[in-house]
């Protein structure tokens, strides 16, 4: 796991730092991050890492839009979706448009993991 590179979108910097550790916990430790829709973009099309996890609501340009930019430029990104109680229909959206799974905030350390290890194995 530790090989693997993981961006983490999400304009809370104390969200970003909780999912670093939780990452880092299941040896993960090649980590970028994002704090809004246009920087996970920019840096996936620099980075290509071989996972994402965005949040759904961010200021700017929304995890959902960074989503559908992200898949055009490669359709086989390995994208989680994160979102808070309540936007399941933007869930539902995300994987229509290629998110692989979602997590929902405030996660549970094991089901992130578990997520992210069933992704990039």
């Amino acid at each position: 796991m530790e090989n693997h590179v993981v961006l983490i979108a999400d304009d809370a910097a104390f969200m970003r730092k909780m999912v670093t550790i939780a990452l880092n916990e299941a040896g993960i430790t090649n980590i970028l991050e994002a704090k809004n829709g246009d920087e996970a973009v920019a840096l996936y099309q620099e980075k290509k890492p071989d996972l994402v996890l965005l949040d759904i609501t961010m200021a700017g340009k929304s995890g959902l839009d960074a989503l559908k930019e992200i898949m055009a430029y490669d359709g086989s990104a390995k994208i989680v979706m994160c979102s808070a109680i309540g936007q399941t229909q933007v869930v539902m959206e995300a994987i229509q448009c290629g998110a692989l799974d979602y997590v929902v905030k405030p996660f549970q350390k094991d089901k992130l993991i578990e997520t992210v290890q069933g992704i990039l194995e």
